[in-house]
């Protein structure tokens, strides 16, 4: 079993800049496909980007290409996410993800699985 543990949200302005990380626990982290996820309170949780397990391929929602970059370093077991030039719609709670479906969009997208890990969040506040 893996677990995942978040660090790295804070409070920003717009237009700076975040990185949060994921340290996974367990041997079976670099098996997996791993993303990160974010929710609002009373919405549902999205799909935000996703990583092959060998770091091939990476995948990003729509509302977040080229500002933010998903990478994994699978020797240290650790999950990235670079946010630059954040809005305050990426005002969010933040999730790491393991065992995920990473998708092209026209094929479903980043989506969770019934044997998806998730770790306790990290909160992103982007102040205007």
């Amino acid at each position: 079993q893996v677990q995942l543990v978040e660090s790295g949200g804070g409070l920003v302005q717009a237009g700076e800049s975040l990185r949060l990380s994921c340290t996974a626990s367990g041997s079976t982290f670099g098996i997996y496909d791993v993303g990160w996820f974010r929710q609002v309170q009373g919405k549902e949780r999205e799909g935000v980007s996703c990583i092959f397990q060998n770091g091939a391929t990476t995948r990003y929602a729509d509302s977040v290409a080229a500002r933010f970059t998903i990478s994994r370093d699978n020797a240290k077991n650790m999950l990235y996410l670079q946010m630059d030039s954040l809005k305050p719609e990426d005002t969010a709670v933040y999730y790491c993800a393991a065992n995920i479906r990473c998708r092209e969009g026209s094929e479903g997208g980043i989506r969770a699985t019934q044997f998806t890990k998730w770790g306790q969040g990290t909160q992103v506040t982007v102040s205007s």
